[in-house]
Order: C-alpha cells, then structure tokens, then sequence
C-alpha cells in the first residue's frame, strides 16, 4: 500500500485526512511556556483570539528526523510505501528532517518531495498525490507526478494587515506604519523556489483581487486540477474571493477549501484570503 504523509502546514483538518486516506504530522505552536499541538490541543479560532490579544508573537517548531522515523518505520515495517510531500524547504527544515529520518529508516520504498509551497497549496498538492494513488499509480510515480506539479503550483494571497509581517521581522515598523495609515493590503506568493514574497499591495480586499484576477491571466490555470482557495479565519471572504475569481480560473472541478492554521497565522494574521491553483504547462 502506498501511504501518503504531510506536515501541518498543509493545514488538512483531521476529517479532510481521514477522508483522503492521507497520514498528517502535526506541529507545536508556544505561547511563552505553553505549547499545544497545532489543530489538535488548540483550534483554528482559539489560536487567532490568542494571538490577537497577545503583545508577542507565538513561536513554532519543525518535525525532527526522530518524529519522522518513527511513523516511517512503522508503515515500512508491515510492507507500505511511502511518499512524503512536506512544506517548501526554503521556509522550514521539515523536509531535510524528513530527508534524514528516510535515509535512517531500514528498508523500504520512501520518496520525500519539497512541494515548494504552504498551506492550501500544499493541500492542493496532496489531494492530488492522493488521487494518483486511488488511480493505482506507485509510490515512485506519485512522487515524480508531485514533483512535477509543485513546479507549476501558484499561491496567491492577501494580507489584512501588516501588524503580524511586522511582529515576525518580515517588513520594517516603518513600512508597517506608513502601510497602516495608507490603508495598504499586501499582496503575497511563493516563489520557483519555494520562499514567500510580497508581489503586489492594494488598497483595499476588492482591488486585491482585481490584482490577483490579472496576474491569474497572465499564468493560467490548468483546469484539468482543481483550484484551491484559503482564508486565515475569515470564511466569510473567501465566496467574495471566487466570484472574484471566477472569470479567470476553471469551474469544472468542485473547489478545494481550506483553512491557514497556527504556523502559518502566526505570520499572516487573521482577515487573510487567497488561491492556489496548478498553472498550465
């Protein structure tokens, strides 16, 4: 049997999982001295009332080689093979852990693949893996057939608000500030890669879309996959985010959805919004 493992950050809900037949390694989110277990010890609308009231930012921790040999060992021992698609390497050690738990584990079939992305369209990427596997593809197929996809993948999100990109060192106090006042809404991606990067800024949600709408048309999607659309506890944006969307992307598919969990709200903050969608060749 082929098994299929993610991280956490790929933000599949424990039903998502079973119902995909896919194995999800949870992460520690901290706040000071307590640590909780990401989707699991604390949800999705504990861990944003908390970090909106909190003065620091929460930390994370990476899976380590020990986390990963243990649940690879297990499956090798009663004769699975394994594919493992885990957040972009250039944002985590996650994937060498996992790197090293493979090459540590005795015998086996075990491919590990840098999807060179996060969240929803790291989701993307699984349910997609997990479709190669129901059609009875091997593990070594599935592998090569993510791997292929993770160049073509595309996430594209907007930001509410600058305070927590600030908080995480990843602007200046001084940008955050002049971007507050202006009213200014990042627009963010994941670079070839693997790395997030700010690709454009509006000046409210409805011209942010209007801006990820054109850059869409500039790099369609491919609509033999389906589109993935996330928010960072704020559902209510994402039906505004589709129809936005709708005249650039592909309807034939039922749309993935997901929710931006601990790791990644830490950065992002809550009232976030975007799509991931698989671009043609």
């Amino acid at each position: 049997m082929v098994r299929i493992i993610t991280d956490g950050t790929s933000d599949i809900t424990a039903q998502r999982a079973r119902e995909l037949g896919v194995h999800v390694m949870p992460m520690r989110v901290f706040f000071g001295q307590e640590s909780f277990v990401d989707g699991v010890d604390i949800t999705r609308e504990e861990f944003f009332a908390r970090l909106t009231s909190s003065d620091e930012l929460p930390t994370t921790s990476q899976l380590n080689p020990d986390d990963f040999l243990e649940v690879f060992q297990g499956y090798v021992d009663q004769g699975d093979e394994i594919v493992g698609i885990f957040l972009s390497a250039e944002l985590s050690g996650t994937c060498q852990s996992a790197c090293i738990a493979r090459d540590m584990a005795e015998g086996g079939e075990i491919h590990i693949v840098d999807s060179r992305t996060v969240t929803f369209a790291l989701a993307l990427l699984v349910e997609e893996a997990a479709r190669m596997r129901d059609e009875g593809l091997s593990a070594a197929q599935i592998a090569a057939g993510v791997e292929e996809l993770a160049q073509r993948v595309k996430l594209l999100a907007i930001v509410d608000t600058l305070t927590y990109l600030k908080k995480g060192g990843r602007i200046s106090a001084a940008t955050a500030a002049v971007g507050g006042l202006l009213g200014i809404k990042p627009i963010v991606g994941v670079d070839s890669r693997g790395t997030v990067e700010a690709v454009g800024k509006a000046r409210s949600m409805a011209s942010g879309l209007e801006w990820i709408a054109r850059h869409i048309e500039q790099a369609p999607a491919d609509p033999a996959y389906a589109v993935a659309y996330g928010h960072s506890n704020s559902p209510e944006r994402v039906p505004v985010c589709m129809e936005a969307l709708k005249g650039v992307l592909p309807q034939g598919r039922p749309p993935l959805m997901g929710s931006i969990g601990a790791v990644i709200g830490t950065h992002v903050g809550p009232g976030a919004v975007g799509v991931a969608y698989v671009a043609a060749e």
